[in-house]
């Protein structure tokens, strides 16, 4: 009889030290859910997705956006620069660029347009089958003043079925800070932009 209360009382010293280390288990694993599930969402936090033309989707980190502005002065820039000045002989693919650029700029850039319009610039690029490109060479930003100060340097060239004529570009302009859209991801507005610079270097026959 003392044995098998002897017995007894060693099967609950085990089940208890089982239920005392099973215990100690879930909580270790509660505990570890909780702390990856907090990991993770601060992760989350840390990411912006962005929605690239209706298409991709893209993933940039938000660590600090101010140590990543000026980057993004440059990119808006450049890319106004891109949309601007890269064109094919086809009215609507111009027509298309052009209303791209205009959405990261004032209209000091829409009057540059109206006046290259008037002076048939267009119409000689779809008469003649020109197609033009642009290549951005540097961006200079001033960032110790507001509205920032930009010049932007590069090389245009006009492709012709005969030849190729390359030309400096120099622009400048000043850089502002506005709200992000779809059609102005930096978040930036081009004003009183202007073209300094627009003569030919050189030609090629191709």
């Amino acid at each position: 009889m003392f044995q098998s209360l002897k017995n007894i009382q060693h099967a609950f010293a085990l089940a208890r030290i089982y239920l005392i280390l099973i215990t100690l288990l879930a909580l270790a694993i509660a505990g570890y859910a909780i702390y990856a599930s907090f990991r993770f969402a601060e992760a989350q936090r840390e990411k912006i997705y962005v929605l690239d033309q209706g298409q991709s989707l893209l993933m940039a980190l938000s660590n600090d956006v101010s140590d990543n502005r000026m980057a993004e002065a440059r990119s808006h820039v450049k890319r106004f620069h891109e949309y601007f000045f890269t064109l094919s002989p086809e009215k609507a693919a111009i027509e298309g660029n052009v209303q791209q650029a205009l959405f990261l700029a004032d209209n000091s850039a829409s009057d540059v347009y109206m006046r290259m319009k008037e002076e048939g610039f267009y119409e000689r690029i779809i008469a003649s089958s020109i197609v033009c490109e642009v290549q951005i060479d540097s961006i200079v930003i001033d960032d110790s003043v507001y509205p920032y100060q930009v010049k932007t340097y590069g090389i245009t060239s006009i492709v012709r079925r005969s030849n190729i004529t390359y030309r400096n570009l120099e622009t400048q302009c000043s850089l502002l800070n506005t709200s992000r859209t779809d059609n102005n991801p930096h978040g930036f507005l081009i004003e009183n932009w202007n073209i300094t610079d627009n003569s030919d270097l050189r030609t090629v026959q191709r």
